[in-house]
C-alpha cells in the first residue's frame, strides 16, 4: 500500500500518520525526517542537501527527489504512508512517473486554526519534546515533563510566519492536489474545532478508507 498525507503547516500531518500506520501497517516516512537521516550520515546527497538548508534555501526538486527516492527504496517502495512530499506538481510529477500511489489522504484544515495550534505549540530545548497548550500542556507550564527542560516557541510558530507559511503553501503545495484529481482517490478530512479529538479524526479518515477499498 502506498499512500500520501497531505495538507497545510499544522494541519496534523505527523500526529496523524503515527497513528493512521499502526491502524493499516504501513510505515510512516517523513520528508524532514529523510533529510536530517541523510545529512546526518553524510551520504553525497545528503551533503548537498546541507548546503541548501545552511545558506536557508530551499532544496531543488531534482534534489528532493533523488533523496526521496533512495530512501522509497530501502523500504522497498511498496509499503508506506509518506508525509511531506510531494510540495510541489514537479514533485509530484516525478513520483508519478516513478510508481503507481494507491491514495491521497487530504487533510482539510481552516487557516485559523492552524494559526491556533501553531501559535500554542512549544518544544523543549534539551530534549526536543513537544507540547500544544491546546490540546497536549505540559504538567507545568513552560517546563517539560520529560526531562524538566525549559519549553520554547519556534520563530516560525509565531502568527505572522505561521501565515507566510500557509501562503507559501497555498501557492506551492496546493497545485499538487489539482496535479492529483482524477488520478487517484483522495480521501478529505475536515478538521473545524483546533482542539478536535485526534482518535476521532483518525477514524474519520480509516472509515472512509474502508469505504473506498483502499484498505481491509
Amino acid at each position: 500500500m502506498k499512500f500520501l498525507i497531505f495538507g497545510p503547516p499544522g494541519s496534523g500531518k505527523g500526529t496523524y500518520s503515527t497513528r493512521i500506520e499502526d491502524k493499516i501497517d504501513v510505515e510512516h516516512i517523513a520528508t524532514g525526517d529523510i533529510f536530517r537521516e541523510a545529512v546526518k550520515e553524510k551520504t553525497e546527497l545528503g551533503k548537498r542537501v546541507k548546503e541548501y538548508l545552511d545558506r536557508g534555501d530551499l532544496v531543488p526538486d531534482e534534489l528532493v527527489n533523488k533523496v526521496v527516492r533512495e530512501k522509497l527504496k530501502k523500504v522497498g517502495m511498496d509499503n508506506f504512508l509518506l508525509d511531506g512530499y510531494p510540495r510541489t506538481v514537479e514533485q509530484a510529477k516525478f513520483l508519478n512517473d516513478i510508481m503507481d500511489i494507491d491514495g491521497l489522504i487530504l487533510l482539510d484544515v481552516t487557516d485559523e486554526i492552524i494559526i491556533k495550534r501553531l501559535s500554542s505549540r512549544r518544544i523543549c530545548k534539551d530534549c526536543g519534546e513537544v507540547f500544544n497548550k491546546l490540546f497536549h500542556p505540559p504538567e507545568e507550564e513552560g517546563v517539560c515533563d520529560k526531562c524538566g527542560g525549559d519549553l520554547y516557541q519556534r520563530d516560525d510558530d509565531k502568527p505572522d510566519v505561521i501565515k507566510d507559511r500557509i501562503n507559501t503553501y497555498e501557492e506551492r503545495s496546493e497545485p499538487v492536489i489539482d496535479y492529483f484529481e482524477g488520478k487517484i482517490p483522495i480521501v478529505v478530512n475536515r478538521c473545524r474545532k483546533a482542539n478536535a479529538p485526534i482518535d476521532a479524526m483518525v477514524k474519520n479518515i480509516i472509515d472512509q478508507m474502508k469505504e473506498r477499498d483502499l484498505v481491509s
